[in-house]
């Protein structure tokens, strides 16, 4: 069943999902060769904790930490350890977290150092293709046409889209209706009215849209050993249009990214 959020409550969720983006921008200046995921997984809950929140993955259902961190071949769901990242690596960190009763759940893909053009594109390919299906999320649009934009743009550009794994509906639970798959046919599945909150989340392969899971029973790697990306925002229909709940703001700014993109899907700026 979905659950149709107020606009208080969509507020409410608007401070869960910045704190993530203050976590993801706070952790962009701190992925570099060297650095192992599992020191970046401390600093993140320290950070979560330090803003009012609980971390929104650590124990739930059973996962171990605060962030699903996912490098190269990883598509989602990564535990940290401690393997250093080294150059050229790229690394999907996935979080959430928990603050007056509801959940933020955003995600970002970085480079470690420089890494391949073909890398560079993918990730940048992935990360439009986001904002493609934001587009369509909005009041009389349906499910298929989000997911048939992420899946066009994608395939078009020649990579193949995660299918076993999707986006979700987003509130007091992490996971609610709907299941926001990354491809489809356009007018079909269920239709979006306003008070609607989602992760939209497209996963991308370099290769084939192929998955296999690690014996570890999280980790999801893509069957051909190549590299995968994964970005995410939080998106609310308001007024039957898309409004970004979180940002890519503080990861822009860490990493000296200009862009626009996210200004009309805002209803104000976000401050510092």
């Amino acid at each position: 069943m979905i659950t149709i959020k107020t606009l208080e409550e969509i507020e409410l969720m608007r401070e869960s999902a910045l704190i993530v983006s203050k976590t993801l921008g706070m952790l962009a200046k701190e992925v570099k060769p060297g650095v192992t995921t599992l020191e970046l997984d401390k600093m993140a809950e320290t950070f979560i904790r330090d803003h009012g929140a609980e971390p929104g993955f650590l124990g739930l259902y059973d996962f171990p930490n605060t962030l699903c961190m996912s490098p190269n071949e990883q598509v989602v769901h990564g535990i940290p350890n401690n393997t250093p990242l080294v150059e050229g690596d790229i690394i999907s960190i996935d979080c959430g977290a928990l603050k007056n009763g509801f959940y933020g759940d955003h995600a970002y893909t970085f480079e470690v150092g420089e890494v391949a053009p073909e890398i560079k594109r993918l990730l940048e390919i992935t990360k439009q293709s986001l904002y493609v299906g934001i587009e369509q999320f909005k009041a009389g649009n349906r499910v298929g046409d989000v997911g048939y934009a992420i899946q066009k743009y994608t395939e078009d550009n020649g990579y193949g889209v995660v299918r076993e794994l999707v986006g979700h509906g987003l509130g007091r639970e992490m996971h609610e209706d709907p299941q926001m798959p990354n491809y489809g046919k356009r007018g079909r599945g269920k239709k979006f009215v306003d008070g609607m909150v989602v992760a939209i989340e497209p996963m991308t392969n370099l290769g084939t849209k192929d998955i296999v899971q690690l014996n570890d029973g999280w980790s999801i790697l893509t069957k051909d050993g190549k590299a995968s990306a994964h970005f995410e925002h939080d998106v609310a229909i308001v007024n039957g249009k898309p409004e970004i709940l979180s940002t890519f703001k503080y990861v822009n700014d860490a990493l000296g990214i200009v862009t626009d993109v996210e200004d009309k899907y805002r209803a104000k700026p976000y401050g510092a």
